[in-house]
């Protein structure tokens, strides 16, 4: 006995992952509705590679009511009038925006890293989904901060153009082809150019000089690992389709050697190590694409702090950063709480 589940923004980037996640790891469900504005009510969805089409269904007029779950993708606004309709008409709503993560009642949930907070779903039949970046870097320290205690954590992120949506990837393609047939270059999602150059700037600028987006990453791994960490994240937006990478500096209460550190997170759940020193013995955004794990590479001791390992994480930021995450999520729910047959 399966689940019936709904997929709000089924024709997003992050939408459409979800449908194939969902498909690939044999979600238990019975039946499955995507749901989307009414300027895509009408547009068929395919359900990952089953054959089987779906055709989206206007989110405003959909009653929730009979439904188990919502994985919601469809951006804060709506995930802030929708989510708790659906929650209202006792469908668990898992939403993939920054609406509600900072919400005390709402449980921010990775769940390699904190699987036992989902048990706060109750409050308001609503769970969020951590930010891309956020969600990758959590994986890979919750190990090693079980093993040392993370003191501080210095990052700096090197984000693909999805992250930006669909209009974010088609400003790269448009930019490059502009470039090699000499046409003006005129950037309309992102600020600068994207296309053959890295711009420092994710999301809006707060008064302290940061971007939300740097924000989100220091107050959601706070929330999800541990209040105490002190964490400093520098967010830069780089000319990649897919995938997102991220040079991590990590100060530890305790002393922890890069071997003690390879072979801990050799064995971590998420992470999966990739780190020989010698020429491809480390993993890129491209090689990341279309997989779940956590990637591990350039593991080594840091020698101006006491106690300080350097290492290179890598993912996708359409699948560990938001769809298969939020379906592990729903995965993780049903185990604890929605138990069928």
């Amino acid at each position: 006995m399966g689940y019936k589940v709904a997929v709000v923004g089924a024709t997003g980037n992050v939408g459409r992952e979800m449908m194939q996640v969902l498909a690939e790891r044999a979600f238990p469900i019975d039946e499955i509705v995507a749901l989307a504005s009414s300027r895509s009510q009408g547009t068929e969805i395919e359900f990952g590679d089953t054959g089987k089409m779906l055709k989206c269904k206007n989110l405003e007029h959909f009653d929730f009511t009979g439904w188990d779950i919502a994985l919601f993708s469809a951006g804060g606004s709506i995930a802030k009038e929708y989510a708790p309709k659906a929650a209202a008409a006792g469908c668990v709503v898992i939403d993939n925006s920054s609406h509600f993560r900072m919400d005390p009642d709402v449980p921010l949930i990775v769940p390699e890293v904190n699987p036992d907070a989902i048990d706060g779903y109750t409050a308001k039949n609503i769970i969020a989904n951590p930010n891309c970046s956020t969600a990758q870097l959590v994986v890979a320290l919750k190990p090693l901060h079980d093993a040392a205690g993370i003191k501080r954590v210095v990052v700096s992120t090197y984000q693909s153009v999805s992250g930006a949506g669909k209009s974010g990837m088609d400003e790269l393609f448009q930019q490059s082809r502009a470039i090699f047939v000499g046409d003006p270059v005129e950037p309309q999602v992102f600020t600068k150019q994207i296309a053959f150059n890295v711009i420092p700037h994710i999301d809006v600028f707060l008064d302290d000089g940061s971007t939300k987006e740097e924000w989100k990453m220091v107050v959601e791994t706070k929330k999800i690992l541990d209040p105490k960490i002190k964490l400093a994240a520098t967010c830069v937006r780089v000319p990649v389709f897919v995938g997102h990478s991220e040079a991590v500096t990590i100060e530890f209460e305790r002393e922890l050697s890069a071997e003690q550190a390879q072979e801990i997170l050799r064995e971590a759940p998420g992470c999966m190590l990739v780190d020989k020193r010698e020429d491809e013995g480390y993993i890129t955004p491209v090689e990341s694409v279309g997989d779940g794990a956590t990637y591990i590479s350039r593991v080594r001791e840091d020698p101006t702090v006491e106690n300080g390992i350097n290492l290179w994480c890598v993912s996708d930021n359409l699948r560990k950063g938001a769809a298969l995450n939020a379906v592990q999520i729903a995965e993780l729910l049903g185990r604890r709480h929605l138990k069928k047959g």
